[in-house]
């Protein structure tokens, strides 16, 4: 199998929710996203598609969802109140802006989220198989599309 991968760096606060260390606490990392994708075959040019199409489906997208932008999980009381002060309140707005998404947003699922809903933006032959999200040099959480599928790794109970 043929992959090809694109990068790309944006800054996002979050907390996580339910946390019992210091993640419970709002705060923010330099993120990078990794996108993995393939295709049954290569094209005309011999690539599986153009780098430039990657950065504006998967790298633009995701910059103009998250990028210095506060993540919350929707069922996060602090979701709620921060996103109401910024929609009421003309300081708070121009403060921050609050993104509540269906999910706690950690790594593992702010990635398996991207990958879910990365693939419809490429063309139809291009399909997204990972998503690595690297929160620090040092930690990183990759879905991978056979954990949306479930691993099924050909053996009988």
């Amino acid at each position: 199998m043929i992959t090809t991968t694109r990068h790309h760096d944006i800054s996002t606060g979050h907390r996580v929710f339910g946390h019992q260390g210091f993640c419970r606490f709002v705060h923010g990392h330099g993120y990078r996203f990794v996108f993995t994708c393939t295709a049954p075959d290569l094209d005309k040019n011999g690539m599986i598609t153009d780098f430039g199409v990657m950065k504006s489906a998967l790298c633009e997208w995701v910059e103009k969802i998250w990028d210095h932008k506060l993540l919350l999980w929707d069922q996060d009381p602090l979701s709620k109140e921060l996103h109401d002060a910024c929609e009421q309140n003309d300081i708070f707005r121009d403060a921050f802006q609050v993104v509540r998404v269906p999910f706690n947003p950690t790594a593992e699922n702010m990635a398996q989220w991207l990958l879910e809903n990365g693939d419809d933006r490429l063309p139809e032959d291009v399909q997204l198989i990972a998503v690595t999200v690297q929160e620090t040099r040092k930690c990183s959480a990759t879905a991978t599309l056979d954990s949306i599928l479930g691993f099924d790794n050909g053996e009988e109970d």
